[in-house]
């Protein structure tokens, strides 16, 4: 279940915010009125919100601004319609965010960005399959960096990883936030992840903690080893274990 926005921004995983927002078009006519004002390409005011949907200009402006408080339209004081007390009538538009809700969490935005990344930044014979195994790597260690010392599960929940800890320091992903991408190409996305977690790992303060590949059904083919330095995992023989096979056609 996927609803966006209009503006740039960077979805992430549902939230308990994003799904608010979602619940507030539970309602019909906030549903018709935040259609109404996508559509309309320019900021409209509140009569011309209500005479589109077919309601009282009061319970419009209730209604509208419920949407406000929800981050899915802004409000400003503007417009060419009739004046009230002086000012310029209040007019609405899309808000400059982006609302991304998927259950269960994908961030294929992401994926698409180190791709891109790779294809556009890869150096002078070096494979596209190489060039994103050292992109995703570089963004994993960035983002390390960044936040050093910081909670490592934080971090996998942040980006829909669904961590889970068996208590002998194995850190188990029970989703994999780039699936069904992940089961078409698993050599590539899969080594992307390993590569990105390992390159997060790396800088994030956390030496002991070490990404392997380990592909299981239902699970992401990435886990986290604590107290174990060398893993031995060679990403170029990658592949995804989630659906039980190892490539989906």
């Amino acid at each position: 279940m996927t609803f966006d926005s209009p503006a740039a921004g960077a979805p992430g995983p549902a939230t308990a915010d994003s799904v608010a927002a979602l619940a507030v078009l539970g309602d019909e006519s906030r549903r018709r009125l935040f259609d109404f004002v996508r559509r309309a390409r320019r900021p409209v005011t509140r009569e011309e919100a209500s005479a589109a949907v077919g309601i009282s200009r009061k319970l419009a402006a209730f209604h509208l601004d419920k949407l406000v408080d929800s981050g899915l339209l802004q409000a400003r004081h503007g417009g060419h319609g009739p004046r009230r007390v002086g000012r310029a009538p209040k007019v609405y538009e899309p808000s400059a965010q982006t609302l991304q809700i998927s259950l269960p969490p994908r961030r294929h935005e992401l994926l698409a960005s180190l791709l891109t990344e790779a294809v556009l930044g890869a150096r002078p014979g070096e494979s596209a399959h190489h060039a994103a195994l050292r992109v995703a790597g570089e963004r994993g260690a960035a983002l390390g960096a960044e936040a050093r010392g910081r909670d490592v599960t934080g971090f996998l929940e942040s980006l829909g990883f669904e961590p889970g800890e068996d208590g002998s320091g194995r850190t188990v992903l029970h989703n994999c936030p780039f699936h069904p991408v992940a089961a078409q190409a698993p050599e590539l996305v899969c080594g992307m992840n390993h590569a990105f977690l390992s390159g997060y790992l790396a800088t994030s303060g956390h030496p002991r903690t070490t990404a392997v590949l380990e592909p299981h059904a239902g699970l992401c083919c990435v886990e986290l080893i604590t107290g174990v330095t060398d893993a031995g995992d060679d990403a170029t023989n990658a592949s995804c274990g989630r659906d039980g096979v190892d490539q989906v056609p």
